[in-house]
């Protein structure tokens, strides 16, 4: 940490709170636990993916977040909110307080608290009720927009993670007060095993093959159809290989469709241990990132700082007008299609599997890209409060 950090206040102390607290949220309350007397991060999982949370950060556990249904997301919410509620009133009652916007509503509290906040927006409410059908005439929405307007004022800093979600949240918080933090990469390694080395490769049966990857979630949105849509299409070039890591709603009929076609090209994995991920996402070739048509285009997912980080070249399933699509315009380390382009994208792979020194160029740009993402990043959080 900077200098001035490295005495602490005594009595300096904040809470965080993130129902659903990764490694982002982890690399941050350990930016805090350096600068500050005590940090309390509230939790309703915890996952540090290598990174462990610092020993110094007391953990207060509120109810998971279940993400396996509308119905299951929306009651977990209600409890973790109210969870919040009892440690902020109860447990944690001194302190600043950071809060994220899982659940959506958490920073609501604020309205009925005395005691400096700041928000971290990861997704906009009440425009993100638009996707389901909740929009600006229904109350519920103007209610909400009125009380973001109200509290915004109030808060510290408001912390989002691209300009284009700056631009949103000016309707509500003065710009002074706005700061555009960029999620990192969960990878600590910037020097990605070669293929020949690599034994996700080995074990998988991918030497010699041009890997298209897919590592995520593979729910009704996340576009993983196209994929299999593509390896059928390319079912008939030895060459490729795609390989689709993950769960989700969707697997069971994508790996029925792949099985009743023959699909010989694609493989299905589940979940790989944290230990194989800097592996897995190696192996890649080209590497798939997905946004659904009716998905916010103001962030970008998380996963791609982790693909760059492993220095994959880019395939991402987007509308142009995205901040993942200018992204990778940027740093010239991809192509951004839409869902229906499947001739775009098998031209694509076709052109770079027989051009290994564009592939090469666009490994580079990755790797040269995801400097920029790293957990520095975390330390704008205390320098913005501090």
């Amino acid at each position: 940490m900077p200098s001035e950090h490295n005495s602490k206040p005594a009595g300096r102390s904040i809470v965080l709170v993130n129902q659903s607290s990764g490694y982002l949220t982890v690399d941050i309350a350990n930016a805090f636990a350096a600068a500050y007397e005590r940090v309390t991060l509230v939790a309703g999982d915890l996952r540090e993916n290598g990174r462990p949370l610092d020993p110094r950060v007391r953990v207060r556990r509120i109810a998971a977040y279940d993400r396996r249904s509308k119905t299951r997301r929306l009651l977990t919410w209600l409890r973790g909110t109210l969870g919040i509620l009892w440690i902020l009133l109860v447990r944690e009652r001194r302190g600043e307080v950071l809060y994220f916007t899982n659940p959506p509503m958490a920073y609501l509290l604020a309205g009925v608290m005395r005691r400096p906040f700041s928000v971290v927006v990861y997704d906009i409410y009440p425009e993100a009720l638009a996707s389901v059908g909740i929009r600006t005439g229904n109350p519920l929405y103007r209610w909400w927009a009125a009380r973001n307007r109200r509290l915004f004022r109030r808060a510290r800093c408001v912390f989002t993670l691209s300009e284009s979600m700056r631009v949103l949240l000016e309707r509500y918080a003065a710009p002074e007060k706005i700061r555009v933090v960029h999620n990192w990469a969960a990878l600590e390694t910037r020097t990605p095993l070669p293929k020949t080395d690599n034994p996700f490769v080995r074990e998988h049966g991918l030497e010699g093959r041009f890997t298209v990857l897919y590592s995520g979630n593979i729910g009704f949105t996340h576009s993983v159809e196209q994929l299999v849509a593509l390896a059928a299409r390319m079912s008939g070039d030895d060459r490729f290989r795609f390989v689709i890591v993950g769960e989700g709603g969707r697997k069971a009929a994508l790996q029925e469709q792949a099985r009743r076609e023959g699909l010989h090209n694609c493989l299905f994995l589940t979940w790989q241990p944290a230990a194989t991920l800097p592996h897995s996402l190696a192996a890649a070739d080209v590497a798939v990132v997905t946004l659904s048509d009716g998905a916010s285009g103001v962030s970008v997912p998380s996963k791609t700082y982790n693909l760059m980080a492993a220095g994959a070249p880019l395939l991402c399933i987007a509308s142009p007008q995205t901040e993942l699509s200018r992204l990778v315009e940027t740093y010239d380390n991809g192509r951004c299609f839409r869902r229906d382009d499947l001739q775009g994208m098998q031209d694509y792979l076709e052109k770079l599997a027989s051009d290994p020194a564009r592939c090469a160029e666009l490994r580079r740009n990755s790797l040269r890209a995801s400097r920029d993402f790293t957990p520095e990043n975390a330390r704008i959080y205390v320098s913005s409060l501090y």
